[in-house]
């Protein structure tokens, strides 16, 4: 009897134990209703087009716009505040190699990202920024992570060779004027600006959109909750695809989806200043390409020390990546979209004419950042969405 029991037991605590050591599968739903995350960026064109064009519902889902703030974005992300959105990819790498179960699906567009300097500077090449003072707008915003990666790659140690100021995104161009700033990092709207305004000039080898390798990178990429993906794959293929779809949309009219993004208020800007911004980037998606970005981005960012040096950045890049079913380049090939009349960039309209229009708005430079700046409508500060704005007398804050 006693063996009996034994037995009995033994055999109870096998199955108990295979049974905790076996991998949960979750469990598929595929719910139609899809939460897609938004800032009020204007680079977020292609949310707003697939919202309002009816993608996301021609795709047989019921979207739900969500807003958030920059200094929440990813936690809402992995915590499930919203199911996917398209954002930078060096803004999510250290998340993921931290363990942040979220994934990219697709590519939406390359460069927005640059590092500028006075138009009469000596400045030239990356080499003579070492020992200078860079404006940006946040410490950890996407231009400084850029500006890191560049750095590291090119023997520049950002943390000792490099002095790091921070600025209100609108008033970096002010900045360099008044000489408190060797260089400034940005995103558009703002290096369009600078340059129209006679104010800056590229760095070389620091555009995003220009210079090799970033050029061919994807600086935005659709990304998504891991949770969500594995409980609802083909939703998530469906809603990638709608974002894609209105990528492409947006490269074939970005006068018209500047237009659409401020007459439905998504961001706080003009029609003129965000048209420069949007057709300065390059919505052509694609898929493969995307992945490619993970692997060269991984790469730099640990030679730049913003990864550990123990990660294999072949397999970050790997796991932060998911193919979906459906989401491929062969079926991009087959996506077609309208041209609006008039909904394209005249080639002979001169960009100085947006600044001249922008500087004839006569307030006070904390209130003039509220139409530059990008993200939040309320509070556009990238460093800190939710600040107000700066008190005259303290122009900057060292970092």
């Amino acid at each position: 009897m006693k063996t009996a029991k034994l037995i009995l037991a033994f055999g109870l605590c096998v199955l108990l134990f295979g049974g905790c050591s076996k991998k949960s599968t979750p469990k598929v739903v595929n719910s139609k209703h899809v939460k897609i995350g938004f800032i009020g960026l204007t680079c977020e064109a292609p949310i707003y087009t697939a919202f309002e064009k009816g993608y996301f519902k021609d795709e047989g889902l019921e979207p739900e716009l969500v807003k958030c703030s920059w200094a929440n974005y990813k936690d809402n992300l992995a915590l499930g505040a919203y199911d996917i959105t398209h954002h930078l990819v060096m803004y999510f790498l250290k998340p993921i190699e931290q363990g942040l179960d979220v994934r990219f699906l697709g590519g939406v567009h390359t460069g927005c990202l640059r590092v500028q300097t006075g138009v009469d500077s000596p400045i030239h090449t990356i080499q003579d920024l070492k020992g200078k003072r860079i404006g940006v707008p946040g410490m950890g915003t996407p231009p400084f992570v850029f500006a890191n990666r560049v750095f590291g790659t090119h023997g520049v140690d950002a943390g000792k060779d490099i002095t790091w100021k921070v600025f209100p995104a609108g008033e970096l161009g002010l900045a360099l004027k008044k000489g408190e700033v060797d260089a400034v990092a940005n995103a558009e709207p703002i290096g369009t600006l600078l340059i129209s305004q006679g104010i800056a000039r590229n760095v070389e080898g620091m555009d995003e959109a220009t210079d090799m390798p970033y050029a061919n990178e994807y600086c935005c990429e659709i990304i998504a909750n891991g949770k969500w993906i594995d409980a609802n794959p083909d939703s998530a293929a469906r809603a990638a695809r709608a974002i894609l779809r209105g990528a492409k949309w947006v490269q074939e009219n970005p006068k018209a989806a500047a237009q659409l993004a401020v007459d439905k208020k998504y961001l706080a800007s003009t029609v003129e200043l965000n048209t420069v911004a949007i057709s300065r980037l390059k919505y052509i998606p694609s898929v493969k390409s995307a992945e490619e970005t993970l692997y060269s981005a991984a790469k730099e960012m640990r030679a730049a020390k913003m990864l550990s040096p123990e990660t294999d950045t072949d397999a970050l890049a790997k796991k932060a990546f998911h193919h979906l079913e459906g989401v491929t380049d062969e079926w991009l090939k087959t996506v077609k979209v309208e041209k609006v009349p008039g909904g394209q960039v005249d080639p002979n309209e001169d960009i100085r004419l947006y600044a001249a229009l922008l500087q004839r708005d006569t307030q006070d430079s904390c209130c003039r950042r509220k139409m530059f700046d990008q993200p939040d409508q309320e509070a556009p500060n990238l460093a800190d969405p939710d600040a107000p704005c700066l008190d005259k007398g303290m122009i900057a804050s060292e970092k």
